[in-house]
């Protein structure tokens, strides 16, 4: 079977549509959910196709364009930290001055008594910010809804779509986020800012433009979905580390979370982008300290620093960190079960249209502006601790961590000290020592509400990231059990606030060493270790009994077809040739143009073997793969003769390896940019020169499940299968990704279980 992903197909063989309505038909490509848009997606292609030109263009580079092309690889890569960077800078300061803007003015007028024109003053400012991230995203990119970490990750899996990492997308992510966080939804900038190192890493690995005169010849070396996935590995990495200021812990959430194939050298430049990401983040620390920043306050590019405290415990706090990370595990796997929920419900909603999207994000922003104003007024008033000299209490200003709120002088609401400010103060004051008095309702109500607002934000058409709603909830019940054992604990009830979050995350993310090293840069608290390793490990082993991670559970919601790293145990009971179908298109090594004009117009497959046979071999033998983007530019070329005679060296002549290099998104040549006359439909063109000569095959009694690992290391998008007795055909059938999709088996053989 070809790359087609459903063409042809009998209709158990369709494909799946988990979050698509069922009266949608595809006949040509897979479609997915990408963001919040529906889009036909098909495979990246990261083997070499070492064919006769490509062979002719590496043995003539020299040793200075090996050095350019290296040379570039890590320019490339500090071009990608300093824009990253640079975009995680803007973000913070755009979010705490809009943010801080808003919350001023709430609270000068909660200040004159004015609690009613202080309610509509901030749910008016949250509904615009929201109605202007919601419309960005309904209408100029729908892609960039959502964390994009599900799309990256299937895009480094081999999954691509154009408006994953395109501009618009690019300029959509970083406004919308700003938009929505600065709108006070439980949302954060974390999730969207790998999406946002990814689409810089894309825009800089196009390898050129033709358009804009950016055709240097070093700059073609990166036209190959190879070179462009190890960039877009270090963009997931910089936007790790420019949302947390962790440059280890984005190395390795790139490594544990969103990179299928990893080697030594990609772990060199990654380290190197994140290392330039920190260098950036730190200047700009620097330059706003001298005040230059507006409302800028430590909020900004967050540090949460908890290692005033003393982590020093016994066997009542293990066994107390031991049920943190089990309630972890337990409110982990149901936020996933719940935000499946949530999703499929909200892309009904979608599928009406973007109006609809729109008027979704408003009501969402009314509930949330409705809970932070509403909720506090429930709160009892604490009086302001005798000790406090430096900070002001109440505090007047946008993020302090004593809300004056309703309360008379000298006393603070602690629920508006969560709610009225922004997320990154909100997350600071829960991870304050325990001198900061917080009271149990208090924290069980504000866990309540992020944990519900979390999960109906999540999935509305605007970039929302999940870390810090994750945090925020699992710091609240963190601390709650720490206030709970109170003195029966050596640890501070901040430290329990940091225990909770890391379970929660452990419990909804499954990652454990990526966390567990972000956690550890967040806080600057090495002493922790220990305790963080434990609690990531339990939750995470409670919440796998439950469900799969919520970034894997949203991958499969999309319908994205993303290959896990192990095969199915059904698979061993099956053969490769047990899943491939036809009928089998193929060309001779020197093929009649009208041919191969039919084909590519009446099929969607994107490889197609070419056989050679008599007289150009003795008998009918695999030559290769040719691909259908090559047989574009080759039939644009119009190297055809009337007989049917090998044109070896005039193909050379005529073409460069360059011109068969992959073009950016969207850019290639279409099946309608030909123009063939019927005088040359019955012309001959030879397609030896462009065959992949060497494909990766597999004999046909191989098992699915050894086919299966073997297709996900090498990064194939097709695997040839050939017959194992000789006298047959010289091949099968071609596998793609579509063939080792269980939807796709499961329905060619419904006898079998899926779990055996």
């Amino acid at each position: 079977m070809f790359e087609r992903f459903g063409s042809g197909a009998s209709d158990h063989d369709m494909i799946k549509e988990p979050l698509l309505s069922k009266n949608r038909t595809n006949t040509t490509s897979q479609i997915a959910i990408v963001g919040a848009n529906v889009c036909t997606i098909e495979s990246l292609d990261y083997e070499i196709v070492e064919n006769e030109l490509f062979k002719q263009d590496w043995r003539s580079r020299n040793r200075v364009q090996i050095f350019q092309y290296i040379f570039l690889k890590w320019t490339l890569a500090l071009l990608i930290g300093l824009g990253t960077g640079l975009v995680g800078c803007f973000n913070n300061l755009a979010v705490e001055n809009i943010a801080g803007f808003k919350l001023l003015l709430t609270n000068n007028l909660m200040l004159e008594n004015k609690y009613f024109k202080a309610f509509v003053t901030y749910a008016s400012c949250n509904m615009v910010l929201a109605i202007a991230a919601s419309a960005l995203c309904a209408y100029i990119a729908p892609a960039a809804a959502g964390s994009g970490i599900p799309e990256v990750k299937a895009y480094l899996n081999g999954v691509d779509a154009y408006s994953i990492l395109a501009p618009s997308t690019l300029f959509v992510k970083i406004f919308g986020s700003i938009f929505g966080v600065a709108a006070g939804f439980v949302v954060g900038k974390e999730g969207p800012m790998v999406h946002t190192g990814a689409c810089i890493a894309s825009m800089l690995g196009q390898g050129g433009s033709r358009k804009y005169r950016l055709t240097w010849r070093w700059l073609r070396y990166f036209k190959n979905d190879r070179d462009r996935r190890d960039l877009i590995t270090c963009g997931a990495a910089a936007g790790v580390a420019a949302a947390f200021r962790a440059p280890v812990g984005g190395v390795l959430f790139a490594l544990e979370e969103a990179a299928s194939w990893w080697r030594s050298a990609l772990l060199w430049r990654t380290f190197f982008t994140t290392a330039v990401v920190a260098v950036v983040l730190r200047s700009f620390i620097e330059f706003c300290r001298s005040g230059k920043c507006g409302l800028f306050g430590k909020g900004g590019l967050i540090m949460f620093d908890v290692n005033s405290s003393q982590a020093t415990y016994n066997t009542p706090d293990l066994l107390a960190v031991i049920l943190l990370g089990v309630l972890g595990g337990i409110f982990g796997s149901l936020y996933n079960y719940l935000v499946d929920k949530v999703l499929r419900t909200y892309s009904i909603i979608h599928e009406k249209g973007p109006i609809f999207k729109v008027m979704l994000v408003i009501t969402i922003s009314l509930l949330t502006s409705s809970c932070s104003y509403g909720l506090p007024f429930v709160s009892q008033c604490i009086p302001c601790p005798s000790y406090l000299e430096e900070e002001q209490c109440p505090t007047a200003g946008r993020s302090g961590n004593y809300k004056n709120f309703q309360c008379p002088p000298g006393h603070y609401n602690d629920l508006a000290s969560l709610f009225l400010n922004t997320k990154d103060d909100a997350i600071r004051n829960l991870f304050s020592p325990g001198t900061k008095e917080f009271h149990l309702s208090t924290l069980l109500v504000f866990f309540a509400a992020i944990f519900f607002l979390g999960i109906v934000t999540y999935g509305i058409a605007i970039p929302s990231g999940l870390f810090i709603p994750v945090i925020l909830a699992g710091a609240s019940y963190g601390r709650l059990v720490g206030t709970i054992l109170g003195s029966l604990s050596n640890l501070d009830t901040g430290l329990f606030a940091l225990l909770g979050a890391a379970s929660f995350l452990g419990g909804t993310m499954r990652m454990t060493v990526s966390l567990c090293v972000i956690l550890l840069e967040l806080t600057n608290d090495l002493l922790m270790l220990p305790l963080v390793m434990l609690v990531l490990l339990i939750s995470k082993t409670v919440a796998d009994g439950f469900n799969k991670g919520v970034y894997d559970q949203i991958v499969k919601m999309k319908g994205l077809p993303y290959l896990e790293a192990h095969a199915e145990p059904y698979m061993r009971q099956l053969v490769a040739s047990d899943v491939v179908s036809g009928p089998l298109i193929s060309f001779s090594g020197v093929e009649k143009v009208g041919n191969i004009l039919h084909s590519l117009k009446f099929t969607r497959h994107n490889g197609f073997p070419v056989i050679d046979e008599p007289p150009f071999s003795d008998a009918p033998e695999l030559c290769g793969l040719v691909l259908r983007s090559h047989l574009l530019v080759l039939l644009k070329g119009k190297k055809f003769t009337k007989q049917r005679v090998l044109t070896r060296s005039d193909i050379m002549r005529r073409f460069k390896a360059h011109d068969f290099a992959k073009a950016g998104s969207g850019k290639g040549l279409k099946l309608k940019d030909l123009d063939i006359t019927e005088e040359e439909m019955d012309m001959y063109v030879d397609l030896h020169p462009i065959t992949n000569t060497s494909p990766y095959t597999v004999v046909e009694t191989m098992s699915l499940a050894k086919a299966t690992v073997l297709f996900r290391e090498l990064g194939l998008r097709h695997m040839c299968v050939v017959p194992k007795t000789p006298g047959r055909p010289p091949i099968v059938g071609i596998l793609t990704r579509h063939d080792f999709m269980p939807e796709h088996i499961l329905g060619l053989y419904p006898h079998i279980h899926p779990h055996k």
